[in-house]
């Protein structure tokens, strides 16, 4: 559950999950779910969705990337409590307090996490790919 540039969404419908990237949905695959990818212009919404796993990098000064993953994410927001939901992404320069700022976000809407989110500086390593492994099994 990678992505460098853009967004990846990991969604669960009924079981079902999407993924994006290097870590190729082996979380919830290896926990016996199946897996869908959905980028962020094919989000018309999450009803119908047990978990949700939302990546973004890192952009301009530690933001969330605001051309198509904010506008999506404010779509949704409203329907993502209760759901499970995790979060992920990179960074390159800073120290990561973009996800920082979007967990303390989801905090505010509510949105409780299923687990601890994933950032990665660059593209993940051997430790980054096991940690966003982990975060998608924790979905399934």
């Amino acid at each position: 559950m990678y992505h460098e540039q853009g967004c990846g969404d990991l969604l669960e419908r009924n079981g079902k999950y999407g993924s994006h990237g290097p870590g190729g949905g082996r979380g919830p695959k290896a926990a016996g779910a199946e897996t869908d990818l959905l980028a962020c212009a094919d989000v018309s919404g999450v009803d119908g969705y047990d978990a949700v796993a939302l990546g973004c990098p890192a952009m301009g000064s530690e933001e969330l990337e605001d051309g198509e993953f904010l506008p999506m994410l404010e779509s949704i927001e409203p329907a993502l409590p209760g759901k499970k939901v995790a979060l992920f992404g990179s960074y390159d320069w800073g120290v990561g307090e973009w996800l920082e700022n979007w967990e303390a976000r989801c905090a505010e809407k509510g949105i409780s996490l299923a687990a601890s989110s994933v950032k990665c500086n660059n593209a993940p390593d051997d430790e980054g790919l096991s940690a966003c492994r982990a975060l998608g099994a924790a979905l399934a």
